[in-house]
């Protein structure tokens, strides 16, 4: 009624007088529960006078007995809501609970009604609350005091936060108030189990940590405290201390910290020198770093003393002396308090590596030993990381600047360690030596290019090589003079000299030039450089007769796939090597094919499937990144080349027939493996880029990938007609040009010789379609279910399945713009898997293998909580795989259960008996791949219930002893690991 406007409130109460005036305590209560019951719905309707009544009778039954407080509380929480709240009546309100009201006395409810009635009020009634000075803090103060409850006190914290924050007056009672607060530090709280509330330790732990370090004026209670603490013996007080330390410090100054910065310092460095646990370490740190942080932002006035300078006299009083000592024994905790106090401002900085880094440098020279030196030039690192951190370096006040020379002379001489450690630790030296900006003069550059090459191309250990060339392409792009200039001639010289050595140890030579090459073309104007030596190489290497060149050419082009994935974020380096590269390998392809073609020259390098496939790639990420006008300049050439022999755009383009690899007859074998390079390119264009006679163009790649006796060229054609498709607007053409592929590829699937090249196509039109939700995909998947029963067909239409699911590296994928829908996977699953289940249990004895085969590729290619929640209608499916004889099947099958194990060990419990079984059986198995993932099984199912697993202790062990044997190390391996975790089951 009071909602419609039947009635008024105030009409309700006097319905109610009888009552709210009944002598019977409980009677009461009931009446002013129902009153507050209503207002809390009905707040907002009502009158400013309606209000003013409604206080003043709520205030007076404050007063009332203990039994009707609850309800007098729940309508005053109504009243706090109000917004025709007239002047005074919230101070009258709470003076009111102040007075009147035992809180800790209350139910944990009405505590809590207590708390939300003055957080009401203080996010509405501020400045009237503030008139009642430090009253009011003290109010709260009686309020808060004893209470235990963890919902009460994240709302109690709330409300001391908002006091400090909005500078509320404290006065006499700052002591009070931390008290009442800190004396839940440090927080120990469990929740109980299902707590329906959710409040966690963590939750506690940082609202009480806002509230300590939320003022300074807590500072000479809190400090005092926190050292308490940090010399208990109780880790978890130890790291909430260091923590609220650390968010202290944020807000304090000299004058908080002046007087407890020795026992301060006392306390972080017994903790660093002789706590076993790296989280302590790490918290002490990071307080060290922000008390130093707060001493460098103190503004000094000129009689004050220099609390920072002091107390950094202290630090490296008490840690310099332990970088000298022979045993080394406090070198890293000490390098670590350093540097910690360093990282906190360049005025820090500057203090502690002048007096740090020439005594690392002198302790360099002193320790002969490589391990010790690797020690200290791991500090050295730690501190010239820091300065990277300041940025430039400045003359007048960097101690490394006037330590320039013996720095680089300890880095050099680091470089030419036999101890490939340090060399490590040389190498990441001197790139960072190199990232600091004026640090490095253009002899001592020189001399970084010298020791790179001879690392590179010299040093036997390959991971100092490795170093050696990341390093390279760090800095090549900030000093790219030196590197085009200096680094890539010597590197070219080397990859053209004729060595006498070792036929091995040349072509090592050579791939380390090659790798180098790459490396340190990071930087477009090295691009430029780089590029047309790696090319040179290419065709230098087709024109040679010596064994190996494949593995040559092929090496060339893994160089050139790297620059051109380090070109693709600039638009310039991009299009330099798209231009430069693509035509050119085209080009030499093209003059292969045609040698090849006419006999000149039989048996090219350049065109075995290994060095095509090594080409793909380099072309692939040469077309990605370029912008749809560059790319449709570039298209405009490569397609005519393939459909009319357009060959003019080419350099050297002087060949000895035409180009048609389109064409008819067996001398153009050469030639139509070239489409390979045409897939490279189109399925890499972006999707909004028109393709030049883009039908003709596809009904080409059909006919070849249907008539083609050659698998690698006619799958090549497959999938470039599959990518054209994918990316081909939905309408006429498109409904058309696949019509025109379905009736070329059902005949080919029934009869004939090349039933596995239609097949082929099949499985690549149909994930073009799969992938972006085209209504044939199901029509295309049925014809591959069926084909699961044929017994020449079966079981490669059961591996299409993994090509269905899986990410193709080359084409049909997001990196080369394909059409991905989300949840493909997940789709193709839900409408396909059951009728694999159905086909399973209807197929005969001699192809079922070819459903499961089929279901375990699917399978393993789900994301893992979808397989989850279907295991158990599946897992009996699964079991049955494993008996199958194909190796394949096993596999797929073994490598889809032992995730399951991890994530769903209630219902893999309940098959225990038959996994055991299983994994056990084929850890037997003839093939090591299949030994491996049993035992990887096997090891996985000790994360099941140990209830579960211990009647098969004993029989586990006993059968894990023979794998113990095996002839393989691999196995061996695994067999240890997994026989280890079953001997500590249950102990």
């Amino acid at each position: 009624g009071v909602k419609d406007g039947r009635w008024t409130v105030l009409q309700l109460v006097e319905a109610l007088g009888f009552c709210l005036e009944n002598t019977d305590p409980r009677m009461r209560g009931r009446g002013i529960q129902l009153l507050s019951q209503v207002l809390l719905q009905c707040y907002s309707l009502l009158q400013e006078k309606e209000v003013l009544h409604l206080v003043l009778f709520y205030e007076s039954r404050l007063q009332d007995h203990h039994l009707v407080i609850p309800s007098v509380l729940q309508g005053l929480r109504a009243l706090s809501m109000c917004k025709v709240l007239s002047p005074g009546l919230a101070v009258s309100v709470l003076k009111a609970i102040f007075q009147e009201v035992h809180v800790q006395s209350l139910m944990q409810l009405d505590r809590h009604t207590v708390y939300s009635i003055i957080t009401n009020f203080m996010s509405t009634r501020e400045e009237e609350l503030k008139g009642l000075g430090a009253d009011f803090t003290f109010g709260f103060i009686q309020v808060m005091d004893g209470e235990k409850d963890p919902r009460n006190l994240l709302l109690a914290f709330q409300i001391v936060r908002d006091l400090i924050a909005k500078d509320y007056a404290l006065g006499p009672f700052v002591e009070e108030l931390f008290e009442v607060t800190s004396c839940y530090f440090p927080v120990d709280f469990t929740p109980p189990p299902n707590d329906p509330h959710g409040i966690q330790r963590e939750d506690l732990i940082l609202s009480l940590r806002a509230v300590l370090s939320s003022t300074p004026q807590f500072a000479e209670f809190l400090l005092p405290l926190l050292i308490e603490k940090l010399d208990s013996e109780l880790q978890s007080a130890k790291l909430d201390s260091l923590q609220t330390l650390t968010a202290c410090c944020a807000i304090y100054g000299q004058k908080e910290l002046q007087e407890f910065l020795p026992s301060l310092w006392s306390s972080l460095r017994r903790e660093v020198f002789q706590t076993a646990s790296e989280k302590i370490e790490t918290e002490c740190l990071a307080a060290l770093h922000a008390l130093s942080a707060c001493l460098s932002r103190s503004v000094l006035s000129s009689d004050s003393e220099d609390l920072l300078d002091s107390f950094l006299s202290s630090i490296l009083q008490d840690c310099r002396h332990h970088l000298c000592e022979p045993d080394m024994k406090l070198v890293w905790p000490s390098a670590k308090l350093l540097q910690a106090a360093a990282g906190a401002s360049l005025r820090t900085y500057h203090r502690i590596t002048r007096s740090v880094l020439p005594l690392l440098l002198e302790q360099y020279t002193k320790h002969t030993q490589s391990s010790q030196r690797r020690t200290i030039l791991e500090m050295l690192l730690g501190f010239l990381e820091l300065q990277q951190k300041w940025g430039h370096v400045e003359e007048d006040e960097s101690a490394l600047l006037s330590l320039q020379a013996p720095v680089c002379s300890v880095v050099f001489s680091a470089l030419t360690d036999p101890s490939v450690q340090l060399q490590l630790v040389g190498i990441k030296a001197l790139t960072l030596l190199g990232s600091l900006q004026g640090f490095l003069s253009s002899s001592d550059l020189e001399l970084v290019v010298d020791h790179l090459i001879r690392l590179t191309l010299h040093e036997e250990d390959s991971q100092s090589s490795e170093a050696a060339m990341e390093a390279a392409g760090c800095l090549a792009p900030t000093y790219p003079k030196i590197f085009s200039g200096h680094m890539v001639p010597r590197l070219e010289e080397e990859l053209q000299s004729e060595r006498e050595e070792s036929y091995h140890n040349h072509r090592s030579l050579q791939q380390r030039c090659l790798q180098a090459l790459a490396a340190v073309s990071t930087h477009t104007s090295i691009v430029r450089v780089t590029v047309p030596v790696l090319l040179q190489h290419l065709q230098k290497v087709q024109k040679g007769t010596e064994a190996g060149n494949t593995q040559d050419m092929v090496s060339v082009c893994q160089s050139l796939h790297r620059v051109a994935l380090q070109c693709q974020e600039d638009v310039e380096g991009c299009w330099y090597f798209h231009q430069t590269v693509v035509p050119c390998l085209l080009a030499m392809a093209v003059q292969a094919a045609m040698e090849e073609s006419t006999h000149t020259l039989p048996g090219k390098a350049l065109l075995e499937e290994e060095v095509l496939a090594a080409m793909i790639p380099v072309i692939s990420a040469a077309t990605t990144h370029l912008s749809p006008e560059l790319a449709a300049q570039s298209v405009s050439h490569v397609v005519p080349l393939f459909l009319d022999g357009e060959v003019s755009f080419l350099p050297q383009n002087s060949f000895p027939c035409s180009f048609q690899p389109f064409g008819d007859g067996e001398c153009l074998e050469a030639q139509r493996r070239l489409v390979a390079l045409l897939m490279a390119f189109v399925c890499s264009l972006p999707r909004d880029v028109a393709i030049p006679q883009q039908e003709w163009l596809l009904r080409e790649l059909l006919a070849l990938s249907c008539s083609c006796n050659c698998p690698f060229t006619a799958t090549t054609a497959a999938k470039c007609f599959a990518g054209l498709v994918n990316k081909h607007p939905a309408g006429q053409q498109l409904d058309e040009i696949l019509q025109l592929a379905v009736n070329r590829m059902e005949p080919g699937l029934v009869e004939g010789p090349r039933r596995m090249q239609a097949l082929t196509l099949l499985l690549w039109v149909t994930k073009a379609l799969v992938l972006r939700y085209h209504p044939l995909s199901s029509c295309l998947t049925d014809k591959l279910l069926g084909l699961l029963g044929d017994t020449e067909l079966g079981p490669a239409a059961a591996d299409g399945f993994s090509l269905l699911m899986a990410e193709s590296p080359d084409v049909l994928h997001k990196g080369c713009h394909a059409d991905v829908r989300i949840m493909f996977r997940q789709r193709f699953f839900t409408d396909n898997v059951p009728k694999l289940v159905q086909g399973f249990h209807g197929a005969g004895p001699d192809v079922k293998a070819n459903y499961l085969k089929g279901l375990s590729h699917v399978l393993n290619h789900l994301p893992k909580p979808v397989l989850v929640t279907e295991l158990p209608t599946l897992l009996s499916l699964l079991l049955e795989a494993l008996s199958c004889s194909d190796r394949v099947v096993q596999l797929s099958t073994l490598s889809c259960l032992q995730p399951l194990l991890l994530e769903a060990p209630q219902i893999m419990s309940l098959h225990v008996d038959t996994l055991v079984t299983k994994f056990l059986n084929l850890t037997s198995s003839p093939t090591m791949a299949v030994r491996i993932a049993a035992l990887r099984c096997a090891h996985a199912l000790t994360s099941l219930p140990t209830t579960v697993l211990l009647p098969y202790k004993g029989r586990v062990i006993r059968a894990l002893a023979k794998p113990l044997d095996d002839k393989k190390r691999l196995v061996r391996k695994e067999a240890v690991a997994a026989r280890g975790e079953w001997s500590v089951c249950g102990s």
